[in-house]
């Protein structure tokens, strides 16, 4: 407690002046990127690719300097790439010329002469092809969750079986509408209803989680089922999968992507399954934190999801953050 107010003040002053420093930093950057240019004789491109370490630090002030670039001819260049991402041109036979083209015209806009620097074209060429397969990915995300789940689709119904089959191996369904949904944490008879809010995109979460650690769901799914302390096992997960989406649609998992590529090597960028495995880790580690809390009620879902969050997102403002899957669940 005593610690406490000097924690305040301490808050207070950081609100306070943070604008003030971002103001400072804006109206100084031109001057300092000046500067830099002519004792360096390196662009900011250049400087980031070298001096940053390899991940999200390089990406993020790639990306950083690119939004923030007063060049009419590199915001066109932008647009181009933007478009390109909407268009799902990334792929492995369209990315190599888009890469190679989108590097020659930054080093003509800034004057660098790529015979003399090979190393900044490779570089630079990864966050780029990083960069903008994210946001390809993202339209992909965007579409599954937009996707409603429709029962007289052959293929969603079956990925909802298989789901069943995961999760109560032991148990047979007699038929496709019952009440023992309701053993998996769906809320009703019919479990189409409880993936409105994000379509396609629920139901592939779960089935990814169920079919590929089968046993730590499992183990997750127990836990959900405890007299005192449970929660639903669906309806959280698909709250989950609400989370994954806003975390990767605001950026704020860029921290985590960009070093999990690099970390594995994984240029030209991240894919769906980056998406479904960062889902896995979330509902683990939110599973840990509610059997943790030990909950009296299921009303105190929105606290410990608050919290949750928070500290996720706080974890994730770290440049070198990296969720790995600790695959070991506790029993109870």
């Amino acid at each position: 407690m005593f610690f406490q107010p000097i924690s305040y003040i301490s808050n207070f002053f950081g609100w306070l002046l943070s604008p003030l420093f971002n103001f400072i930093k804006r109206i100084l950057r031109p001057f300092i990127k000046w500067i830099l240019r002519q004792t360096t004789g390196l662009c900011e491109l250049q400087r980031t690719c070298y001096c940053e370490p390899s991940g999200a630090p390089r990406i993020l002030g790639i990306e950083d300097s690119l939004k923030q670039s007063k060049s009419v001819k590199v915001h066109t260049l932008l647009q181009f790439l933007d478009l390109a991402a909407r268009e799902k041109r990334f792929t492995s036979v369209g990315s190599a010329k888009i890469i190679h083209n989108t590097v020659e015209t930054i080093c003509f806009i800034k004057k660098i002469h790529l015979d003399a620097h090979q190393p900044f074209t490779k570089l630079f060429g990864e966050c780029v092809s990083i960069i903008w397969t994210l946001k390809q990915l993202l339209h992909d995300l965007e579409k599954i969750r937009t996707t409603g789940y429709d029962s007289s689709n052959m293929e969603h119904e079956k990925k909802l079986l298989e789901l069943w089959n995961l999760l109560m191996p032991m148990k047979e369904l007699e038929c496709r509408v019952s009440n023992l949904w309701k053993d998996i944490g769906f809320q009703g008879d019919d479990p189409k209803t409880d993936f409105r809010g994000m379509g396609l995109l629920g139901l592939e979460n779960l089935h990814f989680f169920a079919k590929n650690y089968p046993e730590v769901a499992l183990q997750v799914l127990s836990h959900s089922n405890h007299p005192i302390h449970g929660y639903s096992f669906a309806i959280v997960g698909i709250n989950l999968t609400h989370l994954a989406y806003n975390l990767w649609k605001d950026g704020t998992a860029k921290s985590h992507i960009y070093n999990i590529c690099c970390h594995q090597l994984q240029v030209p960028g991240p894919t769906l399954l980056h998406f479904h495995r960062f889902y896995c880790y979330l509902f683990i580690e939110f599973d840990k934190l509610w059997m943790a809390e030990k909950p009296a009620t299921i009303m105190e879902f929105g606290r410990i999801r608050s919290k949750f969050e928070n500290e996720i997102r706080l974890l994730l403002s770290y440049p070198n953050c990296l969720f790995k899957l600790n695959i070991p669940v506790e029993h109870v």
